[in-house]
């Protein structure tokens, strides 16, 4: 076990160093590109396996311990370790990592985005996995802070060099704001680190902010929440996202949409609850606040792109509505109970698996058009996917549906939870304002649902016979091979949601009492 996640972590990073040395004479194949992008899908099914292995070796009768521990000192004079290990709320999303890489490699290995070379593409794919997979294993501080930072230029070079319009600006504009971000973070764990003495993350939960004065964990909050939020993205920070999602290719979306934003949100519930709750409970009220304006921001915004006539990008609608989506993890943190906490968890996963799976239609569906904007798809009467090509048109019915929230699926679950949550948020937090919150929440729920049936009104219904565009491909082998995965999953969740709940929750109600089961 402990190996494993240490290889979890590392591997990725050896194998994008060994994906640009050149292939042996005979493991090339066709071609030196297929080579590569054949090893992109080997390791990063490799991972998968050994994350796969990893959850089955889990104690799942204890996931509020920490497992597959490494402790190893590395900088004595300021007491950073290299620390590893998962939990209940680190392993599902170590895993949910795993498989969208696995994905994205599969997918990219049958249709590689228009660049420059495969071996750099696949490099940086790996770089990008094993800066996601360290930020969910760690436990210091610094480390987490060096694997935060780990992602933000392979994601840049993804978006600049094999995005589409616009793709240089998007990326300067995606780098910008997560660095300013970054660096303000810094600041904030540098200020736990040396009030405290330590880095260490487990030790600090444990302590439960009792070495850190009211002062130091109010700055604390302030600046390393504001480098999260960034991240996450919370409104009015997320501005970068839209314009990164539209230029991304199609397999940036994904993994920008099912991983990145998740780092920031588990940011939130692994340091700034348990380490300095007494900051927490002070802005608590105020990132309720900003929750509930971005659960009803993204879901106009939605709206306006979706309403004909308006020229909406698709990939720029479901950007959207990731910042209206996200605004429910934020708000499940906000309450700071069990119950909004693991709805945040949960909704967390099920935005990872819902949207990974829309980015990838969408990005299907551009391919074969050659463009993604609304009112060009649906033309005079509608796409009519239903006619055209049913099992797509049934795909994309299918994420809308349950990105919308419909009982059963994975998205319900969190969304109830994390409102829940807000209904009896944690003692010494302003009732009336978090059910107001609540209040405006539900109300996003309905938006969320105008918007994502519109969305399936104008793409998959209409006559089939209308416009010039009479043949579009159906599924292709290697979409169904991509796409299935995600699909079951949402389905298990959605009508098996105990079997996440039953690893986030002991280790939830353990970090929300400071270390104490």
């Amino acid at each position: 076990m402990q190996f494993l996640l240490a290889f979890i972590v590392v591997a990725p990073l050896l194998g994008s160093a060994a994906a640009l040395l050149p292939a042996p004479p005979g493991l090339k194949g066709k071609s030196p590109e297929q080579a590569v992008l054949r090893h992109g899908v080997t390791v990063t099914g490799v991972i998968l396996a050994a994350a796969i292995a990893l959850t089955l070796g889990f104690d799942h009768d204890a996931p509020s311990r920490f497992q597959a521990t490494t402790d190893i000192s590395w900088i004595q004079a300021l007491n950073v370790r290299i620390h590893l290990g998962v939990d209940g709320i680190s392993l599902p999303l170590l895993l949910m990592t795993a498989l969208l890489f696995f994905l994205c490699a599969l997918y990219s290995y049958f249709k590689l985005p228009v660049g420059p070379s495969p071996k750099a593409f696949v490099a940086l794919l790996l770089v990008l996995e094993s800066g996601t997979l360290a930020t969910f294993a760690v436990l210091d501080l610094l480390l987490f802070f060096l694997a935060f930072e780990m992602v933000l230029i392979p994601m840049y070079f993804l978006i600049a060099r094999w995005g589409g319009a616009q793709r240089q600006a998007a990326a300067w504009k995606f780098i910008l704001y997560t660095l300013l971000g970054s660096v303000v973070m810094l600041l904030g764990l540098l200020l736990i680190g040396l009030s405290s003495g330590t880095f260490d993350m487990v030790t600090l939960a444990s302590d439960n902010g009792r070495e850190l004065s009211r002062t130091t964990q109010l700055l604390a909050v302030l600046s390393i929440g504001l480098g999260l939020a960034v991240k996450t993205p919370m409104w009015p920070l997320h501005s970068w996202l839209p314009d990164a999602h539209t230029a991304a290719p199609t397999v940036g979306s994904v993994l920008l949409a099912g991983v990145l934003l998740k780092m920031g949100t588990y940011g939130f519930v692994r340091i700034l609850l348990p380490i300095t709750p007494d900051g927490m409970a002070t802005f608590a009220p105020y990132l309720g606040a900003f929750a509930a304006v971005g659960i009803v921001y993204g879901s106009l915004a939605c709206l306006a792109l979706a309403r004909k006539g308006n020229k909406g990008d698709l990939k720029r609608l479901i950007a959207y509505s990731s910042v209206g989506h996200m605004g429910f993890v934020l708000l499940g943190i906000a309450s700071m109970t069990p119950t909004g906490v693991n709805g945040a968890l949960f909704a967390n996963i099920a935005h990872g698996l819902i949207t990974g799976l829309l980015f990838f239609l969408v990005g299907a569906l551009k391919d074969r058009y050659g463009t993604a904007d609304l009112d060009t798809l649906a033309g005079a009467t509608g796409a009519a996917l239903y006619g055209r090509a049913p099992r797509f048109g049934a795909l994309l019915a299918f994420a809308a549906v349950a990105s919308l929230g419909l009982p059963g699926l994975a998205g319900f679950w969190g969304e109830m939870l994390a409102l829940f949550g807000a209904f009896e948020p944690a003692e010494g937090l302003s009732r009336p304002a978090f059910l107001t919150y609540m209040t405006i929440g539900a109300f996003g729920t309905l938006l969320t649902a105008a918007y994502l049936l519109i969305v399936v009104r104008r793409v998959c219904m209409g006559d089939p016979k209308a416009g010039p565009e009479l043949a579009v491909a159906d599924v292709q082998h290697y979409e169904f091979a991509a796409w299935t995965p995600l699909v079951a999953l949402t389905v298990l969740a959605g009508l098996w949601p105990a079997v996440l709940l039953g690893l986030t929750d002991p280790a939830v109600q353990k970090l929300l009492a400071g270390g104490n089961s």
